[in-house]
């Protein structure tokens, strides 16, 4: 994977959530108002194992290969790979899809999803692996900043056992029960109360400095009902408070969704393991008036207008 320093030359700020540091928002002046345009990834699910149902796992690195081809043909900045890198047996698994995401030309962003997790030990090895700088980051581009939330840090396949998380857990799925939600699955993860301040401290930061803000996250946080993160509710409310942030693209749900919220449009990007030979991936490009998505194969293509990023509060 490209490491930190080849992030920072590449004039993209990359910033672990242990150590953000209090100053304004690092920006590049030479391309404040330039176009951003990126890949969008989710769900490649690798394993080297038999189809079950839909799921063709050994095909996706081929779909992977392809995927890899086009957006260096796009000439995108950067790409973000929403979670799930491989089905199962992660160790196992998890080279055959790096070495084939290393082969983009540019940085690639990761989130880990639920299937990430079987068979490790150690989430931080985890992290590393994958070139994530800690287990939730953010980084900007231009006059746009990014954040890369980890809807997996509460779960019970995240190495929660013996931790303060593990009562989180606890107090989270409970509450789920007594609502009668349909989002307590086992493989659904939500975020800690440090997380949810350390988003805050993000977004109020990204507001001052008058920067469009994008969420990203494994969990969609909206609009798929039985699959959403544990602690959406909360999230949602708190991202509705500032009108900086234009949207929350997530993976997850194989199908792929689209709902809004108070305003804020919540993407659900289509999964590459889905069908045998029909790829799924897309190339988003961000305008100073629209976010537009051009899907590849099963990915919707979408335009969505934005909201000027003073208004106080979304319609």
């Amino acid at each position: 994977m490209k490491n930190i320093l080849y992030v920072i030359v590449a004039h993209v700020l990359v910033v672990c959530c242990a150590s953000f540091t209090s100053g304004p928002i690092e920006r590049s002046g030479t391309d404040r108002n330039a176009l951003v345009k990126f890949g969008i990834i989710a769900d490649i699910q690798y394993c080297d194992c038999d189809t079950r149902g839909s799921r063709y796992y050994r095909n996706s690195l081929q779909k992977l290969e392809e995927c890899v081809v086009n957006l260096n043909r796009a000439e995108v900045q950067f790409t973000v790979n929403l979670g799930d890198l491989v089905d199962r047996d992660t160790p196992k698994n998890m080279d055959s899809v790096l070495v084939r995401l290393d082969k983009l030309n540019a940085t690639v962003f990761n989130l880990t999803g639920n299937h990430d997790y079987e068979g490790v030990q150690d989430n931080s090895q985890l992290y590393r692996q994958l070139g994530m700088p800690g287990e939730y980051y953010s980084f900007s581009k231009g006059d746009w900043y990014f954040i890369m939330l980890n809807t997996n840090e509460i779960a019970s396949y995240a190495n929660v056992e013996g931790t303060e998380k593990e009562r989180e857990l606890e107090l989270l799925l409970q509450k789920i029960a007594e609502e009668g939600r349909p989002n307590g699955a086992e493989y659904n993860g939500g975020i800690s109360e440090k997380q949810m301040k350390w988003l805050e401290e993000e977004l109020e930061k990204s507001q001052l400095e008058s920067m469009n803000t994008l969420i990203f996250t494994h969990h969609p946080l909206y609009g798929v009902h039985g699959l959403t993160a544990l602690n959406d509710l909360h999230v949602i409310e708190l991202l509705s408070r500032f009108p900086t942030v234009k949207g929350v693209i997530s993976g997850h749900h194989h199908a792929g969704a689209f709902g809004e919220y108070k305003g804020i449009p919540f993407i659900t990007i289509e999964g590459i393991v889905e069908t045998e030979t029909t790829n799924a991936y897309g190339v988003v490009t961000l305008y100073p008036e629209k976010i537009e998505i051009k899907g590849a194969g099963r990915t919707t293509s979408r335009t969505i207008p934005l909201k000027k990023i003073f208004q106080q509060g979304h319609e």
